[in-house]
C-alpha cells in the first residue's frame, strides 16, 4: 500500500515546548529550595499532563502552603522567554518539503490544545505547511489513548496502514502504535533515554535520515514480477 500521509506529533518533535516547559517550571522550584523531579515530570509527556500537578508537587515538596496564582505567573514570564528562542527543530522543514513534494497529506496530532498548537506554529512560521490539526480539542481521550489518530485518520479519509506517525515520546508511540500506524521514534532533549521497544525505528534527529528511505521501510516496493 502506498504511504498517503505523514502524522506530526507536536510538542518535542515539531518545536521543542518541551524543554522551556520543564526549564520555567524547574527555575520556580529553585526558588523555592527544591529540585523539580524530572521522571516523574517526563512521564506525563506526550498526553494531557494531568497525571503531574507541579503546583501541588512543590508545596509537598517544600513543606508549605503557597499562593498558586503568583506561582503559575512567575512560571508562565519565565516560560515566555523562552519561548521567544524556539525555532523549529532540524529536519522537520525538509520532510514536510519532501512528503508535500511527493503528494501526501502533512497534518499535526498532538495532546495540547490546539490554541497551544495554533501559537506556537503561528511563532515559527510554519501554520501553512500542515494540512490537518487534531488536538486534545477534538478527542475525548488523548494519548496514550489511540483516538487523536482515530481521528485525524478519518479526518483524511486515510487507512492507518497508509500513513507514517512520528513522535517523540512512549505515550505517542503507544498511541500511534494502537492506531496501527508505521511509527518513527525521534526523542526529544526531555525524552532521551526513554525506552521505544515498539517504534519501527529509532532516529536521534529527523535531519539524520531522509523521508524517503523511511517511507521505503514503511511501505516497501514489491518486486516486479516476470
Amino acid at each position: 500500500m502506498r504511504i498517503e500521509a505523514l502524522l506530526f506529533d507536536f510538542d518535542g518533535l515539531v518545536v521543542d515546548t518541551e524543554t522551556a516547559d520543564f526549564e520555567s517550571w524547574r527555575q520556580v522550584y529553585e526558588l523555592h529550595g527544591v529540585e523539580l523531579p524530572r521522571e516523574e515530570w517526563v512521564a506525563s509527556i506526550g498526553t494531557d499532563g494531568s497525571a503531574f500537578d507541579p503546583h501541588a508537587v512543590l508545596e509537598r515538596m517544600a513543606g508549605r502552603k503557597l499562593d498558586e496564582g503568583t506561582l503559575r505567573t512567575e512560571r508562565r514570564r519565565r516560560r515566555a522567554e523562552l519561548f521567544e528562542e524556539l525555532e523549529p527543530l532540524p529536519g522537520v522543514e525538509d520532510w514536510v518539503e519532501a512528503a508535500r513534494s511527493r503528494g501526501l497529506t502533512v497534518s499535526i496530532v498532538s495532546s495540547s490544545p490546539r490554541w497551544w498548537v495554533e501559537d506556537h506554529l503561528a511563532r515559527v512560521e510554519l501554520r501553512s505547511l500542515f494540512s490537518f490539526l487534531t488536538t486534545a480539542d477534538d478527542v475525548e481521550r488523548v494519548k496514550p489513548h489511540p483516538d487523536p489518530y482515530h481521528c485525524a485518520l478519518a479526518r483524511q479519509g486515510c487507512a492507518s496502514a497508509a500513513a507514517v506517525a512520528v513522535e517523540d515520546s512512549p505515550n505517542g508511540l503507544a498511541a500511534a502504535k494502537t492506531a496501527g500506524l508505521f511509527c518513527v521514534a525521534v526523542p526529544g532533549p526531555m525524552t532521551l533515554g526513554l525506552p521505544f521497544p515498539d517504534a519501527d525505528l529509532v532516529l536521534d534527529s529527523l535531519a539524520s535520515r531522509s523521508l524517503e528511505s523511511v517511507l521505503e521501510l514503511a511501505a516497501p516496493a514489491r518486486p516486479r514480477e516476470e
